[in-house]
């Protein structure tokens, strides 16, 4: 394993404080918030395999959807945790703003399928959230309404170190692997690997969710790692394996920090352990690498085909 940081200085105050019990009804409100977003993308662009054209990406200021097609131009929809304010353009030159204040779900959908209206995009959307329980329509929900700028910013920040170290992983595999990208349905960062083998049919039984969307998203064999604000007191990365190998769970992983939750069926890593390390970039690198060695390992992967040093050009 090489350090991925090539000479950066990232120091432990790089990795932001944010203890879940400080903003559950910002987090709440918020994933609304971004299913709503992400389901404007879902409408317009075309299908690719396992749902990675609904996802968002973490961008230098948020959260963005990235170039969506529509006609013969495109649109993109950015939460900035910046300035807090979602961000709406269209290739044609105009864009809209919606304030990122506290405010309930109903409001900011109104707001949001409003500020698309003007810029003449329509946005024929399931207008109700998945995976979660109760599904409140959006329209509807005037539960969820909080916003603390300072957690949002602070979660972005989170975000942003995952995706960095989460990126630098991504490039020792040369087989079929996802970007690195935040589902809204279930609020997470992740990055997927695939073996390259079909998979059984996945059972489903996400709430408010079709069996379908979880057949096809994991249609294929796989070994998948992230970050959610859950699992920890900061949140917490994890690691598992569909389907998961005989030994799976057995198989040793570092950091010491880590280990195998039967509740939830994957390895966990505290974010905290990570953010305290003398070296969090290594520690979560570690998580990383190892937790996929149990995948490959267990799985028999053909890993000499599906993996590659990512510094073979270096000097």
């Amino acid at each position: 394993m090489t350090d991925t940081t090539a000479g950066a200085r990232i120091t432990p105050a790089t990795w932001p404080r944010l203890r879940v019990d400080e903003w559950p009804e910002t987090r709440d409100t918020l994933h609304m918030w971004t299913q709503i977003v992400g389901k404007v993308r879902l409408a317009h662009a075309p299908l690719v395999n396992h749902w990675w054209q609904v996802t968002l990406y973490v961008s230098p200021r948020g959260l963005t959807t990235s170039a969506v097609p529509y006609r013969d131009g495109a649109f993109d929809i950015e939460f900035d945790f910046v300035d807090h304010r979602l961000v709406v353009r269209s290739s044609d030159g105009g864009t809209r703003h919606v304030t990122l204040e506290p405010k309930t779900v109903a409001r900011f959908h109104a707001e949001t399928m409003n500020a698309l209206a003007e810029l003449g995009i329509d946005a024929p959307i399931q207008a109700r959230p998945n995976e979660v329980e109760p599904a409140i329509p959006f329209a509807e929900d005037d539960r969820h309404s909080s916003y603390d700028p300072r957690a949002a910013h602070l979660f972005w920040r989170q975000l942003l170190q995952a995706d960095r170290v989460m990126g630098a992983f991504r490039t020792y595999f040369a087989g079929k692997v996802s970007p690195v990208h935040f589902f809204w349905g279930a609020m997470d960062l992740a990055c997927t690997r695939f073996s390259g083998r079909p998979a059984p049919p996945h059972p489903g039984g996400a709430p408010n969710c079709g069996d379908w969307v979880m057949v096809e998203g994991y249609s294929r064999e796989l070994s998948s790692c992230g970050f959610w604000p859950g699992g920890g007191e900061e949140g917490a990365f994890y690691a598992y394996a569909y389907p998961e190998p005989d030994g799976f769970a057995q198989h040793p992983v570092r950091p010491g920090e880590a280990y195998y939750s039967t509740e939830n069926g994957q390895f966990l890593l505290p974010y905290e352990a990570v953010r305290e390390a003398v070296d969090p970039d290594r520690a979560l690198m570690e998580f990383l690498h190892t937790t996929y060695e149990a995948a490959a390992e267990r799985g028999a992967w053909a890993r000499a085909a599906l993996e590659e040093d990512p510094h073979r050009w270096d000097g």
